[in-house]
């Protein structure tokens, strides 16, 4: 409705006429999920530093791979996550943790090798949560304020990647795929276990998933009250993706990155046994001559080619979180062809700005993705449903995991045939 003016004089109006512009949500804060001796259960803290955490939760000694996570975290690149204690560990988890896999046996009950002193066991006092913490990091959902566990990140939209360092149960896993497909605005990292039962080929995978990736082996680094440990990856490699988000983009395969902070590998793994684990969606890490410790896979678990790579799944991740929360004004406005050419001309500058940051394959935008809003789209039947629907098409770039060089012998003074 016009503005009624009762005397003579200029007006100046504001009119909202433009296109709403589009900005990328972030893709590298992480959720992690772990045991402390120290700080508030079942809380999601934010922490930006080393020494917040270690404020807050303590430091090596009060867990049983949160705290290396979290380090590994920062020390690569990480600079943002919400932090879960789901309780307390004994000191035998801690010990387990950090010892040997012999120690460790031992530690459990296991008799030592022979001529291996047997380490002394932990009082029966300091045994917990039957052994099985399964359900500590699973939670349950009691409502705001009520959460648990996993369920605490349910009220943290800005998370994008969740880890539990360490925790190869099954049920954990499949808990953290699960809230990922569901949210479908994160990606998990999950862990191998730390010792091999048999050949490469027994190792076990987490079940078939687009939203997650798997790592292995666990990687050898400096523990200041107990020397070299062997950690869970997924703290390192999470500060991996923050890092290369952060100088590349998320466009960019989290691979043949250099592993910061690791002095070694639980095992080191060759050519032909990664031959067998890579077409399972295991991504290795291994010891490069002369390149250091690096990431050597980029794939999900997915056994769907389309969601192969772990860098096109957290492209469309961000591209529909980013749309979707940006377009909320959309919600009520009159369902007509101003409104379509208003949504199509917002997605598309926002797509031509993703495509003039690499992230999508072709020379110009109109080969690289199309946006359609328009009356064959939403046809009258739609429209009288309340509905209006956009149809995107993105081609996403894909890494170069196979590069092959062919290579022959040519005659003398020869050159390239025409």
């Amino acid at each position: 409705m016009a503005t009624s003016y009762l005397s003579p004089g200029v007006y100046v109006e504001e009119v909202d006429r433009g296109s709403k512009p589009i900005e990328s949500v972030g893709t590298n804060t992480v959720g992690f999920l772990g045991e402390s001796m120290m700080g508030p259960a079942n809380q999601a803290v934010l922490v930006v530093n080393w020494s917040q955490f270690v404020k807050t939760f303590g430091d090596f000694t009060q867990s049983t791979h949160l705290a290396h996570a979290v380090y590994g975290f920062f020390n690569n690149g990480g600079s943002r996550c919400f932090v879960v204690n789901v309780g307390a560990p004994s000191s035998l988890e801690i010990e387990q943790a950090a010892a040997t896999p012999t120690q460790a046996a031992a530690a459990a009950g296991a008799p030592a090798k022979e001529g291996e002193k047997k380490p002394e066991q932990a009082k029966p006092a300091e045994k917990k949560q039957a052994g099985n913490t399964d359900g500590l990091y699973i939670g349950k959902d009691g409502g705001p304020g009520a959460r648990t566990g996993l369920k605490c990140f349910e009220e943290i939209d800005e998370i994008s990647i969740v880890a539990a360092p360490g925790q190869t149960s099954p049920a954990v896993q499949d808990a953290l795929l699960t809230h990922c497909e569901t949210r479908k605005d994160r990606f998990a990292l999950l862990d191998s276990p730390e010792v091999m039962a048999g050949g490469v080929d027994k190792l076990p995978r987490p079940r078939d998933s687009k939203y997650g990736a798997y790592y292995f082996p666990w990687i050898q680094v400096y523990d200041p009250e107990r020397g070299n440990v062997f950690v869970p990856p997924t703290g390192h490699i999470a500060g991996v993706y923050a890092r290369v988000d952060n100088e590349r983009g998320v466009h960019k395969a989290p691979a043949n990155e250099i592993v910061r902070g690791a002095l070694g590998l639980r095992y080191n793994i060759s050519k032909g046994e990664q031959d067998i684990l890579n077409p399972k969606g295991i991504n290795c890490i291994r010891m490069m001559q002369g390149g250091g410790i690096r990431i050597w896979g980029a794939r999900t678990l997915s056994s769907d080619p389309s969601w192969r790579y772990i860098n096109v799944r957290r492209l469309f991740i961000m591209v529909e979180t980013s749309i979707e929360r940006a377009t909320q004004w959309v919600v009520f406005e009159p369902n007509d062809q101003k409104l379509w050419k208003r949504v199509n001309r917002t997605i598309s500058s926002f797509l031509t700005l993703v495509w003039r940051n690499g992230a999508l394959m072709g020379e110009t935008p109109e080969k690289a993705f199309y946006v359609k809003c328009d009356e064959e789209t939403n046809p009258p039947e739609v429209v009288d449903v309340g509905q209006l629907i956009v149809e995107i098409g993105l081609a996403p770039v894909k890494p170069a995991e196979f590069v092959i060089f062919r290579i022959g012998q040519m005659p003398a003074g020869g050159g390239v045939e025409e």
